[in-house]
């Protein structure tokens, strides 16, 4: 089929206001954490025995506000998601790709009864999973943005880039690495326990993003169906996580962070969380990328090296 036939602007859009609207609602989250907010309304899915959307505004005051803010951007969320779906069921012809769709919609729909969990049986693990599937639901909707692209149409059919095979095992690992990093850091959030890991993890990011950069930048005319800015984007944010991680380390683990102001310490942490987010998105994308402008008959579970870097 061409692209006429299969590129459709608002399946693109409406993927990208979805995507969009989730990565505030992982902001909005970072904020009812670090303000520890998660308990500020203690019934679900009521909202102290009203209709969630009915509770009157004038209530809406500190972690209420945080936490019932929360409640009301994941419904919207949900509702787009829903109609992601459908839009993807009516107008594209994929079949793996409304699968997808619908498994961006079970996400959804397990996140809602996760943060609902979180409330009812105030347990911290139910927040931690929370935590973790979002970021991979953020993941998982930014990709349907790059398939429903009209890059995605246009490069069909192109020759492959030889020279970028070897890039699609170190783009996965990264990518792998950037989530994994994210769950110690989920962890590390609510319990405040697991540093050690959180810390040794942020080494194998940096260095792998580095050597993705490096390599990606190397392959000089052919890298531009590859895109150079997202690589740079991805070290751009690594370099601003970095700064956000050590402010944060300061304001939670050391004497240093009893000085902060309050305020100054929820935007540190919420904006480490936000930009993590970024990051994984960013890798995961570059990764698709890479994996869609090389040789398709290489397979993703090809036999490798016990080694963990890719040079």
């Amino acid at each position: 089929m061409d692209e006429k036939t299969n590129y459709s602007p608002w399946l693109h859009r409406t993927a990208r206001f979805t995507a969009g609207a989730t990565f505030l609602l992982i902001v909005i989250g970072g904020i009812v954490t670090s303000t520890e907010s998660g308990l500020a309304v203690p019934d679900w899915p009521t909202t102290f025995g009203y209709n969630m959307f009915l509770y009157p505004l004038s209530e809406m005051v500190g972690g209420i506000l945080y936490e019932h803010s929360h409640r009301l951007m994941g419904s919207l969320v949900g509702l787009l998601t829903v109609g992601l779906f459908i839009f993807l069921l009516v107008r594209d012809s994929r079949k793996w790709l409304k699968w997808l769709g619908l498994a961006v919609l079970v996400a959804v729909i397990v996140q809602g009864v996760l943060g609902g969990l979180r409330v009812t049986q105030i347990n911290r693990n139910f927040a931690i999973v929370h935590a973790c599937l979002a970021q991979a639901f953020f993941a998982l909707l930014c990709g349907i943005a790059w398939f429903t692209s009209r890059d995605w149409w246009q490069d069909a059919g192109r020759p492959v880039i030889e020279a970028a095979q070897k890039l699609r095992r170190l783009s996965l690992i990264t990518t792998c690495l950037i989530y994994l990093q994210l769950i110690f850091g989920a962890i590390l959030r609510h319990t405040g326990s697991r540093l050690d890991a959180h810390l040794l993890f942020a080494f194998l990011v940096a260095l792998h993003i580095f050597l993705l950069t490096r390599r990606v930048l190397g392959m000089n005319g052919e890298a531009q169906r590859i895109g150079q800015s997202m690589p740079m984007l991805l070290f751009g944010l690594l370099v601003i996580q970095l700064m956000l991680g050590t402010g944060a380390f300061f304001a939670k683990f050391t004497a240093l962070g009893e000085t902060f102001a309050t305020a100054l310490t929820v935007t540190i942490t919420t904006a480490h969380v936000a930009v993590g987010a970024l990051m994984l998105v960013s890798s995961f994308v570059l990764t698709l990328k890479i994996y869609r402008f090389t040789d398709a008959s290489v397979a993703v579970g090809a036999p490798t090296s016990d080694a963990l870097l890719t040079e």
